[in-house]
């Protein structure tokens, strides 16, 4: 159903003149392909974008050549010195002239048949390359081009620069890149003319071979118009598909799902604290959202310890005082069994019915789990991917909890939301990764937000430190005296650069380390422990029979032990910052001043040494959320690669946050005047939507 002007650009790469199956592989490692595809088409080709420009245009005589610069010359090709036979280090020399003076041009362990028939004697060529001087005479090592006076045009005088892979030479892909820049289609404008002339932007045809066949070397950067062009047209394409996902998913038949408040009551009198005002903000978001007639989709964001897991309960509660049962889902069995501690007493208080299903429940105690769940003689069931398993039945199932939403893919977001029979269950993600404003727009586009902002009563501050390496023998001494006071301690292990040693090494060392410098009770998990022993060292560290837990970054999420007071990183210049933030928040969560210690090992670069700074400075998920996408770039913070979620191959440029403003804007402009997009305008952002592939969007619209 693609429009045929597209078909060219769907093509295998292997359509393109000089490149076959050996190149076709080459090129699978030099350009980035969107999941699922495994050949490189033209389209993947087209989105290549140079990382630079060779500038050929200097076109000096031979005597006004600068040795050092790149230049093209006009000459008649003189003589050849082949090297002497037997001699294959000497090289194979060329002498050309033109009126003003002579140059050689120079090959090392070249075929003389190649040469020949390149540089035939008496003929003129037009050669490119790099002057050098050698004695009183000037050298070409290596012609880059050698091109003869009707082939004039093959020279691009304007040479993008493409990342490549080994074996991948740059003229050929070059040669490609021209004839990808000769498919691109000319289709009818889809961006709106007051727009494009306030931006001095081309349009689409000329953007890309503004692109890929410069004639200014501005116009290959990011920050040129030919391409800031070409990132808009992505950023519009993503916000558009975002837009119609969303409406699609609110426009199928929902359920009202509204409860009379007994249960919620009884968890609030059962709750050691008050509510923050944005807990009962979010939650009268949710339940207005269960109360309409369509199905709910949002996002409930919150720093380390806002309270999010109380509100999912209260949430869950709504479904329950309705009559029907809800589910809260979470990426490992450490953090879903986490959820059933935190959430029990409360549950108890109230009445509800609680269950845990994860991978390690089987044989009968899961059979009977799933009796009781199908008979409805469960109210709530927490649990891991295992919820998605087709034997799981809901008796009638109304609200679903996602926690780390970005460890999930959407279609295992749907897989649980279709467990709710026809109306589907409404649905609540949640994360404590702190999304920035731009990401929340390009991933989470489908999802209206709660934010929580405060911590709850009694959570302490936490003091933040940074400390050189060399002084960790005074920091124990520090800790020694901390245990005694009854402290506890996380002593988080680094990650592992060097491949002589293992992580799991690095952790047993500093184990053994600790238990000689302080004695007593110093427990260890990692990753390759079996999950009944982590949860048993856990389960120690949780009693308080183990005084400090050396681990690697296992800890990260969902672990809660509120008397450990002091966090411990080392090697904390290779963390990022939201994963330094996660650490820390496993502290300060009980009644003791609560410390974090950075240990570094130096000289530090400028963004270690920002992400340390920003650490000290503050304990603000949202501020360090930004300053991280800041830092590494949006498909890194979220994990993108991981989580199947969209990565730019155009719009990581400079402007990308005013870029995605506008798109997002534009996209919500368009669909409130054509949701169907069947105005002119419309059938021309279809086009949109096919050329980036935003297949998903594509589908709704052929289907309405």
């Amino acid at each position: 159903m693609r429009p045929p002007e597209l078909l060219p650009l769907f093509a295998p790469a292997e359509a393109l003149k000089g490149i076959g199956p050996r190149l076709a592989v080459l090129l699978k490692k030099a350009v980035r392909m969107p999941p699922g595809i495994t050949a490189p088409r033209v389209l993947d080709l087209l989105w290549h974008m140079p990382t630079g420009v060779i500038d050929r245009r200097a076109e000096p005589s031979v005597a006004a050549a600068v040795p050092g610069t790149i230049a093209t010359l006009k000459v008649r090709v003189v003589k050849h010195f082949a090297p002497p036979r037997g001699n294959a280090k000497a090289p194979y020399k060329v002498r050309c002239e033109d009126e003003t003076g002579r140059i050689d041009l120079v090959f090392f362990h070249a075929e003389r048949s190649f040469v020949e028939r390149q540089l035939p004697m008496g003929e003129l060529r037009y050669i490119s390359g790099r002057i050098e001087r050698y004695g009183e005479t000037m050298q070409m090592a290596h012609p880059d081009y050698i091109v003869a006076p009707e082939a004039r045009d093959e020279l691009p005088m304007l040479e993008p620069v493409y990342p490549l892979t080994a074996g991948l030479s740059s003229k050929v892909l070059v040669k490609a890149m021209r004839q990808v820049a000769d498919r691109a289609p000319s289709p009818a404008e889809w961006q709106d003319a007051a727009w494009l002339k306030r931006r001095g932007w081309p349009d689409f045809h000329a953007a890309v071979l503004r692109v890929h066949r410069p004639t200014d070397a501005a116009d290959t950067g990011p920050g040129g118009a030919p391409w800031q062009r070409l990132a808009y047209d992505e950023l519009l394409a993503n916000q558009l598909a975002l837009g119609l996902v969303r409406e699609s998913y609110k426009a199928q038949r929902g359920r009202p799902v509204r409860g009379d408040g007994r249960i919620r009551t009884k968890i609030v009198a059962a709750l050691p604290f008050a509510l923050t005002n944005s807990q009962t903000q979010a939650l009268k978001e949710i339940a207005a959202d269960m109360g309409e007639p369509r199905r709910m989709l949002r996002l409930l964001q919150g720093d380390v310890g806002s309270g999010k897991t109380v509100v999912a309960l209260m949430a869950m509660s709504i479904a329950v005082e309705a009559g029907a049962q809800a589910a809260m889902m979470a990426p490992t069995e450490v953090l879903a069994r986490q959820h059933l501690e935190t959430i029990q007493p409360f549950a108890d208080a109230a009445g509800l019915r609680v269950a845990l299903l994860t991978g390690r429940e089987k044989g009968k105690p899961r059979a009977d789990i799933l009796e009781r769940l199908a008979a409805g003689d469960i109210d709530i069931l927490l649990g891991t991917h295992a919820l998605f398993q087709e034997d799981v039945v809901f008796r009638d199932l109304a609200f679903a909890v996602i926690d780390e939403q970005h460890r999930f893919g959407v279609h295992q977001r749907l897989a649980l939301q279709t467990k709710g029979g026809d109306g589907g269950a409404n649905m609540l993600v949640m994360t404590a990764t702190p999304i920035p404003r731009t990401l929340l727009m390009t991933h989470y586009g489908d999802l209206d937000v709660s934010k929580l902002t405060e911590k709850p009563a009694g959570r302490k501050p936490v003091t933040t430190k940074t400390l050189p390496i060399e002084s960790i023998e005074r920091l124990i001494e520090r800790i020694r005296a901390q245990l005694a006071e009854g402290a506890q301690v996380y002593w988080v292990c680094p990650l592992i650069e060097s491949s002589e040693k293992s992580e799991l090494a690095a952790a047993e060392e500093r184990h053994a380390h600790l238990k000689q410098a302080i004695g007593g009770e110093i427990g260890l998990i990692h990753g390759a422990m079996a999950a009944a022993e982590k949860d048993a060292t856990m389960e120690a560290f949780s009693k308080g029979d183990l005084k400090v837990l050396v681990a690697t970054t296992v800890i990260e999420v969902g672990v809660n032990v509120p008397n450990a007071n002091i966090m411990v990183i080392e090697h904390a210049e290779r963390y990022g910052l939201a994963q330094l933030h996660q650490l820390r928040g496993r502290v300060g969560r009980g009644s003791r001043e609560s410390f974090c210690m950075l240990l570094y090992a130096g000289p530090l670069g400028n963004t270690a040494r920002e992400r340390l700074d920003m650490m000290e400075r503050t304990e603000d998920g949202f501020e360090i959320a930004e300053k991280d996408l800041e830092l590494r770039g949006g498909g890194e913070v979220l994990g993108a690669r991981q989580s199947g979620m969209p990565e730019f191959r155009v719009a990581e440029v400079p402007g990308f946050t005013e870029l995605l403003a506008a798109a997002r804007d534009d996209a919500r402009l368009i669909l409130a005047k054509d949701p169907g997009l069947s105005s002119a305008r419309g059938q021309s952002l279809r086009f949109l939507l096919y050329l980036f592939e935003c297949d998903e969007a594509v589908r709704l619209f052929r289907a309405a």
